[in-house]
């Protein structure tokens, strides 16, 4: 049975980012990787919410957004 537990979760802006890296330098788990050099990709499975990619990243492009469970 589901609670309705909501949890925080990075979401990258694709259109949006530069691939950096800079948000998968930071990240404690690796949760993030860069997609054929063009974007970032976040793995919802193990974001941990942390919020230190949205910090790093300097097109502001990573938001933490609660997500339900």
């Amino acid at each position: 049975m589901k609670t309705g537990i909501k949890r925080r979760k990075a979401q990258v802006d694709r259109a949006d980012c530069v691939a950096c890296g800079c948000c998968v330098k930071v990240c404690p788990v690796q949760a993030i990787e860069i997609v054929r050099g063009v974007t970032a990709r976040v793995n919802q499975d193990k974001c941990v919410g942390c919020g230190r990619c949205a910090a790093e990243c300097p097109a502001s492009v990573i938001q933490i957004r609660e997500v339900g469970a």
